[in-house]
């Protein structure tokens, strides 16, 4: 990546997967979904955003990241197709920080909202607590000892939900995109429950039509490099 604006570490990642009828998925999400044999997914990522910086100042930018930016996130995703891109497009996100939700969406478009989280990293067991208000997300994960850490297989699943390199945000309707670059997730897949959904059957009117299928950890991605939001344009050219 040329020229990235931002530099740090994406920590703990737990991807729990979710397919969701299309058709109705489709009709909250700007751009056209990206869909595997017809099926469409949604992921909900917990994870820790650690020693982020501007890209360019060295140690001199570690303030960025203690201000307003080294935290836990919930994300809400699902993938999407612009311009021959592949990438994801994010439905909603939980951070424990109010100034990062009054900075993330003018910036990057990204749709903050403020919640309390509480994550627990075990040797075999991983939790997590976010509630905001009155709801709540909340899941335990089980960690196999005798797993190991390695890329997804090439082509099959685990790949299409995880290898996602492009972010597409939209906040009061201007369109947005940025790129993003870490090497590839160790990952393996895990058993997840999940105990509270609360939060996102209030937030998502489809969300009672989810199914669950699967769940993925990862140690996580120690160099991740973030560029500059860059406007998209609709198909008829707008901005």
């Amino acid at each position: 990546m040329k020229n990235p604006l931002f530099a740090g570490a994406w920590m703990s990642v737990l991807f729990i997967h979710y397919e969701v009828e299309p058709a109705r998925l489709q009709a909250v999400v700007p751009f056209r979904l990206d869909l595997r044999e017809g099926k469409a997914y949604v992921g909900v990522v917990a994870f820790s955003q650690e020693r982020l910086r501007f890209a360019f100042g060295g140690q001199m930018t570690d303030w960025v990241g203690r201000w307003f930016a080294n935290h836990e996130f919930l994300n809400v995703r699902t993938y999407v197709q612009h311009a021959g891109e592949s990438g994801i497009f994010f439905l909603a996100e939980w951070v424990p920080k109010r100034i990062a939700t009054w900075l993330g969406p003018p910036l990057f478009g990204l749709p903050y909202r403020f919640g309390r989280i509480e994550y627990e990293q075990g040797e075999r067991m991983l939790r997590g607590r976010v509630r905001d208000r009155g709801s709540g997300f909340s899941y335990q994960a089980k960690r196999n000892d005798a797993q190991c850490f390695t890329p997804c297989e090439h082509g099959g699943l685990d790949e299409f939900l995880l290898e996602r390199y492009v972010a597409f945000t939209e906040w009061r309707g201007l369109r947005r995109k940025f790129r993003v670059n870490h090497e590839p997730w160790p990952q393996a897949q895990v058993e997840a429950m999940v105990d509270d959904e609360s939060l996102l059957r209030e937030r998502f009117a489809w969300w009672p039509e989810t199914r669950r299928v699967g769940a993925n950890f990862s140690p996580g991605a120690s160099t991740v490099t973030i560029g500059r939001p860059e406007f998209v344009k609709n198909k008829e050219g707008r901005l």
